[in-house]
């Protein structure tokens, strides 16, 4: 079951936070190849949104191979490979560390003391 929150104060495009959650359910997996999506216009009434912000974000999840729709069908989850999957989990994680790397050496955080921090983090966290 599609579960979306848009923030109207976010800096973030309505249509990038749709993206973006959606595609975040499909690598998780709380949305499974094959799953339905609601029409653009169900959803864009849902979100309380124009059915344009819907469609931009439903054609930005399709040229990225997450759904695929199927005329007089609808819209479906596409089949993904778990390479993709761990390929896009990996850049992710690698977007959110330049993040945190940069904060670091703004605050002139050593990077053993860093290298440490993530370790204890990893190793402590068992989820």
């Amino acid at each position: 079951m599609l579960k979306l929150v848009i923030s109207q104060t976010s800096n973030q495009p309505i249509y990038e936070q749709i993206k973006n959650q959606i595609k975040k359910q499909i690598i998780e997996g709380s949305l499974k190849a094959g799953e339905a999506l609601p029409s653009i216009r169900v959803l864009a009434k849902e979100l309380n949104v124009s059915v344009i912000t819907t469609k931009r974000a439903y054609e930005e999840l399709e040229k990225e191979g997450f759904i695929v729709t199927v005329p007089a069908r609808g819209t479906f989850v596409a089949e993904i490979d778990k390479e993709k999957i761990s390929n896009l989990g990996a850049k992710e994680i690698e977007e959110d560390l330049q993040k945190v790397v940069r904060k670091a050496k703004l605050l002139r955080i050593e990077l053993k003391k860093l290298i440490d921090m993530i370790e204890k983090l990893y190793k402590g966290d068992e989820t």
